[in-house]
Order: C-alpha cells, then sequence, then structure tokens
C-alpha cells in the first residue's frame, strides 16, 4: 500500500541524475529522476544470497573475523542466545570479508551502479543487516534519514546506494520506507531522534521531519535490489514477525568524488562521535570523518 503517486510518465528535458548508457529505459531513467529509487526485480541470485546467509551466521557464531568490522549486536539478548544470528542485527564495513564483498563486485549489480556513478566505481560503505525481530521497544526501528549525512564526500549525485533483500521484505518485518522525490532536497540537520530508550548507537534521524511527506513501503522478494540516491529520506519500520529481515547493501561512489572538510557543517557532530568511538575502540586520537 503507498499513499505517494510515483510519477512514470517520461518528460521532455535532460536527465540529471542518470548517465547516458543502455542499460536503463527512458521509463526507468524518468522514474529514478522523479523519485530517487528504482527498484530492479530478482537482481541477485538465490546462490548469491545463499552464501552470504551463510557467511553471516558464521560470523555471528565468531568463525570468521574481519579486521575493522563494526558488528551491531543487542547485548541485551546475549545471555539467552550467546554468539547467534538472534543476537547480531549489523554487520558495518565488511569489505575485508571477501565473501561478503562478493556481493558489491556482482557483474549484475555493477551494470546499475554504473548508470548513476559512471565507470570508475569505489565501494564506499558496506552493510548486512539482520533486522531482529522487535517488541514495543522497537529497538531497531530505523528513522527517517539520508544517508549523505554519514558521507564526507560530495557531489551527492554520483553517490548510489544499492539494497538487496535476502529475503522477503514487508510492512510485518519492517521493510525500507522512502518519502518519493526528496532526493531533491538538500542535506537537513540529524541527530538521535527524541524517542525514549529507543535510540541505537550512530542511528541519527532526520530533525524536523515531515510527517505529511507521502511514504511509500517496499515490499521486495528475495534477490530485489533497490537503488537510492544519498538524500532519499528513507528508514524501515520494526521487525513485528518472530523471522530475521536480512539485506545486504553498498554505497557506491564515482572515484571522481572529493573529500570535504565537514568543519561548521550539519555534519559536524557525527565526526565528533565517530572520533570517540574509534578512540575508545583502537585507542587513537588522529582520526577524521573521511
Amino acid at each position: 500500500p503507498t499513499s505517494a503517486q510515483v510519477s512514470v510518465v517520461p518528460q521532455p528535458g535532460r536527465f540529471r541524475y542518470t548517465l547516458d548508457n543502455n542499460v536503463l529505459t527512458t521509463e526507468q531513467r524518468q522514474f529514478y529522476e522523479d523519485n530517487g529509487y528504482l527498484l530492479i526485480k530478482k537482481l541477485v541470485s538465490d546462490e548469491d544470497i545463499e552464501r552470504f546467509r551463510k557467511e553471516f551466521v558464521r560470523i555471528c557464531k565468531k568463525e570468521v573475523k574481519i579486521p575493522g568490522a563494526m558488528i551491531m549486536k543487542n547485548e541485551a539478548l546475549r545471555s539467552q542466545y550467546g554468539q547467534s544470528e538472534e543476537v547480531v542485527n549489523k554487520v558495518q564495513d565488511f569489505q575485508e570479508n571477501q565473501e561478503l564483498f562478493r556481493y558489491c563486485s556482482l557483474p549484475e549489480v555493477l551494470k546499475y551502479v554504473e548508470c548513476f556513478t559512471g565507470p570508475n566505481i569505489m565501494a564506499m560503505h558496506t552493510m548486512l543487516i539482520n533486522k531482529l525481530p522487535d517488541s514495543d521497544k522497537q529497538t531497531f526501528l530505523h528513522p527517517m534519514h539520508q544517508d549523505l549525512h554519514y558521507f564526507p564526500f560530495r557531489p551527492a549525485d554520483l553517490i548510489v546506494c544499492s539494497w538487496t533483500a535476502m529475503e522477503r521484505a514487508d510492512q510485518d518485518n519492517g521493510c525500507l520506507v522512502v518519502q518519493p522525490g526528496t532526493h531533491k532536497l538538500p542535506l537537513k540537520p540529524h541527530d538521535y531522534p527524541k524517542w525514549e530508550g529507543k535510540t541505537n548507537k550512530l542511528f541519527h534521524g532526520l530533525l524536523d521531519e515531515d510527517e505529511k511527506s507521502p511514504k511509500v513501503h517496499l515490499v521486495m522478494e528475495k534477490g530485489d535490489t533497490v537503488f537510492f540516491h544519498p538524500l532519499l529520506i528513507h528508514g524501515s519500520g520494526i521487525n513485528k514477525t518472530s523471522g530475521f529481515r536480512k539485506s545486504i547493501s553498498c554505497h557506491f561512489a564515482s572515484s571522481e568524488c572529493y573529500y570535504i572538510d565537514v568543519k561548521n557543517t550539519t555534519q559536524e557532530h557525527l565526526e565528533k562521535e565517530l572520533v570517540e568511538i574509534v578512540h575508545k575502540k583502537y585507542n587513537t586520537t588522529s582520526v577524521e570523518l573521511r
């Protein structure tokens, strides 16, 4: 069910957000242009997804260690379940794991990525999300946000996220929710939501969310992949089922992108928070967001 009208009527004029090649149809380009995202059905094979799932379980059981990865867990569940997929809700920065990083170099994914970034591509940020069953606490609700908030590089139009459902994602298990057309807005200020006890580390959200802005729930089947712009406002609901909702994603950028200094911008406080985290973890002080 959607409350948004997404336009599919091609309008004459230059395309700003996609590059000329023979991969996307004019209708697909226009859809991304107007809405800031594009869903491609059955892009990643069941076989690949099964391999990613198996590797994720091995990481949860600590059979595999990934240098530099951030493994996010629900510590409250650890006494009950120990080291298992019942506890780990996210593996972030998995690029040093050869098996998971295969996702970032799948030809079928890169074929589409190139439509947004051009042919010189860098994988900038990787995540495997395992949305755990949730309660009234709404621990794993991700507030509406723009991904560019986390990225100290530009231009935004040469960055794209590829997000693949590893099983069916719908409103029951907390699918992605997007606000079509919001990729045309500037980067807005983000911070922790003012929710009582419902904030996850670094899960920042928009400070002034427009509740009236139409939202679309992206119902996706296993292997479906959505490509979206880093300024598109999106989030995800809670998982009300007893199963897990897994997805794997990578943010890609053109290697022509350049770093910016986030001092005196809305991203400055994010840099401060990350420096504190890295200082605690690695006992080092000379860190910048870039």
